[in-house]
C-alpha cells in the first residue's frame, strides 16, 4: 500500500490523482491533502478519503475548512508551512505536488529532505530552482517522477536506458488553440478564446501558457533538469492530436514514442505504480484505427515567441528562468483580467528579463527575492503597456 500526500487536490491534478486512487483503492490510499482556497470541496475529500492531515493556503481557510467539516475530526494546519506538514507527514510515502509557487518549492525541497519520493506536476519548482532540487534529490538518494504528460514519456521512453545514448529529447505541443492564426489575428484574440483548449482541459493559467507556447518553453527547462541535457538536446515539434506525447532520439538515430489518450490520469499512475506497470482499470485505451492520421510540424516562432524566450532562460542559466516564470505568471494574470493583449505577454515577459541582472541560484532566499523582483517589475511594464493606458 502507497500512502499519497497531495498538494493541489482540488485543482485538476489533484482530482485526477483521486481519481487514480478510487480506480486501486487496493495499492493506494491518501494520507494528506492540501488545497488553495476551495474549502468546501477539501471538505468533501477530507470525508471521502479520511487523511490524516489537510492544510490550506490561509488561516481563513482553514477555519472555514474547519466548520465545512462539521463534526469530522480533521487535523487542519495552513499556510506555507502547513503545505510543508502535509509534505513531511510521517504516514506519506509520495508527494503528489500540484501546487504553485515558491511555496509548492519549499514543500518539494522539505519532502525531499524527509526521503518522500517525489511526483511533480508543478514546472515552476524545477524551473525556478532546478539545480536545488536535482542537488538535494541526489544528496538524499530520492526519486523524481514527472507527471506532465510529456516528461512522464520521455522518462517511459528513457527506461532502462544509459543516458548516453541519448541524442534528443522531443517534446510534443498541441499548439493550442491559435496556431492556424496569423500575426494580425493574434492581436485581437481574448481571454475566452484562449482559454478554449483543443484537446486537454486544465487549469486556467496553464491554458493560456499552452496558447502562447509558454508551456512548452518551460517544459523544455524542466526536461534540461530532469533528464539532464541540454538546450541543444532538446526540440519542440507541434503535434495537434495530442497522442504522441513525447519522443526521444538515441544515438543510432532510432526514435522511440510514447503514445496515449489525452488523459491527465495515465502520467499520474503511472507515477504511483513506478517501477511497476498497473491495469489501465477505468481507463479507455488508445485505438490506432480511431485515431486516424498524426501530424507533426515545426512551431511558428515568430508568432509565438514565448518558446524561445525561454530557451534563452536556459541557456544563460542563473536566475533568468526565476524572472521568465514570475514575468509571465504576471502577465498571463493581466490577460486573463482583459488589461493585457494577447501578443504583450511575450513583451512583458522579454522586457523584465532585459531588466534583470542574472546571478547564481545558491539559496532559496536568492529564488524568494529574484521572484519578487521579476513580478513588480513586470506589474509596472504590464501597466504601460495595459490596453486602456
Amino acid at each position: 500500500m502507497k500512502r499519497l500526500a497531495i498538494l493541489g487536490s482540488t485543482g485538476s491534478i489533484g482530482q485526477s490523482a483521486l481519481a487514480v486512487v478510487d480506480a486501486h483503492a487496493d495499492r493506494l490510499r491518501v494520507a494528506a491533502l492540501a488545497a488553495g482556497d476551495n474549502a468546501a470541496l477539501l471538505a468533501a475529500q477530507v470525508a471521502r478519503y479520511c487523511p490524516e492531515i489537510v492544510a490550506m493556503a490561509t488561516a481563513d481557510g482553514a477555519d472555514r475548512l474547519k466548520a465545512a467539516c462539521g463534526s469530522q475530526t480533521v487535523n487542519v494546519v495552513s499556510g506555507p508551512e502547513g503545505l510543508i506538514a502535509v509534505a513531511t507527514h510521517l504516514a506519506v510515502d509520495i508527494v503528489i505536488c500540484a501546487s504553485s509557487g515558491t511555496a509548492g518549492l519549499e514543500a518539494v525541497l522539505a519532502a525531499i529532505e524527509h526521503g518522500k519520493t517525489v511526483a511533480l506536476a508543478n514546472k515552476e519548482v524545477l524551473v525556478m530552482a532546478g539545480e536545488l532540487v536535482t542537488g538535494a534529490a541526489r544528496r538524499h538518494g530520492v526519486s523524481i517522477l514527472p507527471v506532465d504528460s510529456e516528461h512522464n514519456a520521455i522518462h517511459q521512453c528513457l527506461h532502462g536506458r544509459d543516458r548516453a545514448e541519448i541524442k534528443r529529447l522531443i517534446l510534443t505541443a498541441s499548439g493550442g488553440p491559435f496556431r492556424e492564426f496569423s500575426a494580425d489575428a493574434l492581436d485581437s484574440v481574448d481571454a475566452a478564446a484562449a482559454l478554449q483548449h483543443p484537446t486537454w482541459r486544465m487549469g486556467r493559467k496553464i491554458t493560456i501558457d499552452s496558447a502562447t507556447l509558454m508551456n512548452k518553453g518551460l517544459e523544455v527547462i524542466e526536461a534540461h533538469w530532469l533528464f539532464g541535457v541540454t538546450a541543444d538536446q532538446i526540440d519542440v515539434v507541434i503535434h495537434p492530436q495530442s497522442i504522441v506525447h513525447s519522443l526521444v532520439e538515441l544515438i543510432d538515430g532510432s526514435i522511440i514514442a510514447q503514445l496515449g489518450i489525452a488523459d491527465m490520469r495515465l502520467p499520474i499512475q503511472y507515477a504511483c505504480s513506478y517501477p511497476e506497470r498497473w491495469d489501465a482499470r477505468t481507463l479507455p485505451t488508445l485505438d490506432l484505427l480511431r485515431a486516424g492520421r498524426l501530424d507533426f510540424h515545426a512551431p511558428a516562432r515568430d508568432r509565438f515567441p514565448c518558446l524561445d524566450l525561454a530557451y534563452r532562460a536556459l541557456r544563460t542559466g542563473g536566475t533568468l528562468p526565476v524572472v521568465l516564470n514570475a514575468a509571465n505568471e504576471v502577465a498571463v494574470e493581466h490577460f486573463l483580467d482583459g488589461k493585457l493583449g494577447f501578443t504583450a505577454i511575450p513583451r512583458v515577459i522579454e522586457e523584465t528579463m532585459n531588466a534583470h541582472h542574472v546571478e547564481n541560484v545558491t539559496t532559496l532566499d536568492v529564488v524568494r527575492r529574484v521572484d519578487q523582483w521579476s513580478q513588480e517589475c513586470a506589474r509596472h511594464t504590464a501597466q504601460a503597456l495595459e490596453l486602456n493606458a
